[in-house]
């Protein structure tokens, strides 16, 4: 069998078990990607990467495709800046964006399998998906469950490209950004809302004060 073919077999066997699921939920789904993420381990890194692209066009499952590049270091390791286009190419939901951004950008920023130029592109980007996939990328730089270990200066370079950005699903991952910043240096979130609170919306300076205040995004109101 060539390897089209076998590409195409694996990814209609992960799709075949993911439908037969009789719950269908993360801790099941995940199930499945690690049993096959197992099988996969001595593959080609190009081979896993092929799988992923064919679940993700030829089938729909995005996030699923993501996970199995990332638990892949070789096909992890290909990702570059066309792969990574390729890979986000229709875009168009928050849970897409977050799974992507979390899940490949984010996490080949922080390892520099990409320049910041990629990012500061997307953050440009006419397509409000992008631009929220520029900021849910600085995630995977922050987030110690994740592998992050705090980067301010790459995380507010972003910031800053879109301070000015009221658009909703925006505006809602500039403070998600900020928020993990606090973590790693409180002080310099402060200052940035300090800088840019003319300009920054009022969910943004709620949600960030609140975590520099609270550690929370919405602490609980006191009962009387």
């Amino acid at each position: 069998m060539n390897n089209t073919a076998r590409i195409r077999e694996t990814a209609a066997e992960i799709q075949s078990q993911l439908q037969a699921l009789p719950i269908r939920n993360t801790p099941s789904v995940r199930a499945v990607m690690r049993a096959f993420s197992r099988a996969l381990r001595s593959e080609d890194g190009h081979f896993v990467v092929q799988i992923a692209k064919v679940l993700r066009r030829g089938h729909g499952y995005w996030s699923v495709a993501y996970e199995l590049i990332a638990a892949h270091q070789g096909a992890f390791r290909l990702l570059g800046e066309r792969e990574l286009e390729e890979l986000g190419r229709g875009l168009d939901s928050w849970w897409s964006v977050d799974s992507f951004a979390r899940t490949l950008s984010g996490p080949a920023w922080r390892e520099r399998l990409v320049g910041d130029g990629l990012i500061d592109k997307w953050a440009r980007s006419s397509d409000k998906w992008w631009r929220r996939a520029a900021l849910v990328s600085t995630v995977a730089l922050n987030v110690r469950s994740r592998g992050g270990k705090g980067d301010v200066a790459r995380t507010l370079l972003v910031c800053r490209l879109l301070v000015d950005d009221h658009e909703d699903m925006v505006e809602k991952a500039l403070s998600w950004a900020l928020r993990e910043l606090v973590v790693h240096d409180a002080e310099a979130v402060r200052d940035f809302i300090a800088q840019y609170e003319a300009r920054l919306g009022s969910r943004v300076k709620r949600e960030v004060g609140n975590k520099l205040s609270s550690g929370l995004k919405s602490p609980r109101k006191k009962r009387h």
